[in-house]
């Protein structure tokens, strides 16, 4: 007989969230520490000191003792595998790696696209967010013969450009082609990666961008092009990351699942007229 509560139990299983001061990285926390995770939260502490994010988890959730941190900048990887040996030595063997590590930097027309800021963002989502500690924990895992779970992060960019972001939307394209890439590679060592697409959820980057008046409910233009285009008619609430996060990451619930990334976007891929 199928167990629902024990496909969704997490219980003994330990979770690295890169970037993990962002808002959709602290929903997936929550989510995986209700489940029964320990989480380690990893970031560079400029938004807000690492110990303050941790603290805070700790004190939404309930469960401070299944939260800690790690201050790091996954654009280096010898910090990458600094931080992973101390999460193992505080925590034992991560065998989720969520790499929550991304975000944009503007809007322009392609002309006039800065090639600095075009490089910056092209490093944070593909390097940062992904290959430097895809390449440090599947190295561990695979000497360590550990079967383990990536989820990556990728976008509504990655299936179809945005207007005006520009390198943000060939970096998300890059996230879902190396989360095929990699599913196939790691796949003899049961270590499967998988993706979410999360559609327009409200966060610290693009609030200004997609809301013109919070207290009046009135939005930008973009802001309401992106509604007129979502079936559902709403931007994505936090909790709605919660479900696919922890269906990801149990072994029980998805374990012949990899190579995948998931929308999470109210039917804004479906959009049509």
């Amino acid at each position: 007989m199928i167990n629902a509560k024990e496909m969704f139990d997490l219980s003994g299983k330990k979770a690295v969230i890169t970037g993990g001061g962002g808002v959709l990285a602290g929903v997936m926390a929550e989510s995986l520490i209700g489940a029964g995770a320990t989480v380690s939260l990893w970031g560079r502490g400029r938004s807000a000191p690492v110990a303050d994010i941790v603290k805070e988890m700790g004190e939404k959730t309930g469960q401070p003792e299944q939260v800690q941190g790690v201050t790091v900048d996954t654009n280096d990887k010898a910090a990458v595998e600094r931080a992973l040996k101390q999460t193992e030595q505080e925590l034992g063997m991560p065998d989720i790696l969520v790499n929550g590590v991304g975000g944009n930097l503007g809007k322009s027309s392609f002309i006039d696209a800065d090639l600095d800021t075009f490089d910056k963002i092209l490093k944070m989502n593909i390097l940062a967010g992904l290959v430097i500690p895809t390449q440090v924990f599947a190295k561990r895992w695979i000497e360590a013969s550990q079967p383990a779970t990536i989820i990556n992060m990728a976008s509504m960019a990655s299936y179809i450009p945005l207007s005006g972001v520009w390198a943000y939307g060939a970096a998300k394209s890059a996230v879902m082609n190396l989360t095929m890439a990699t599913a196939k590679e790691f796949a003899p060592h049961k270590i499967r990666v998988n993706g979410i697409a999360p559609g327009f959820f409200i966060g610290y980057q693009n609030k200004d961008l997609l809301i013109a008046d919070e207290a009046k409910g009135i939005l930008t233009d973009r802001g309401q092009s992106i509604i007129d285009h979502t079936p559902y008619g709403r931007f994505g609430e936090q909790e709605d990351l919660a479900g696919t996060t922890v269906f990801l990451a149990s072994e029980k619930a998805s374990g012949f699942i990899t190579g995948v990334t998931i929308p999470v976007d109210g039917g804004y891929l479906v959009h049509n007229v």
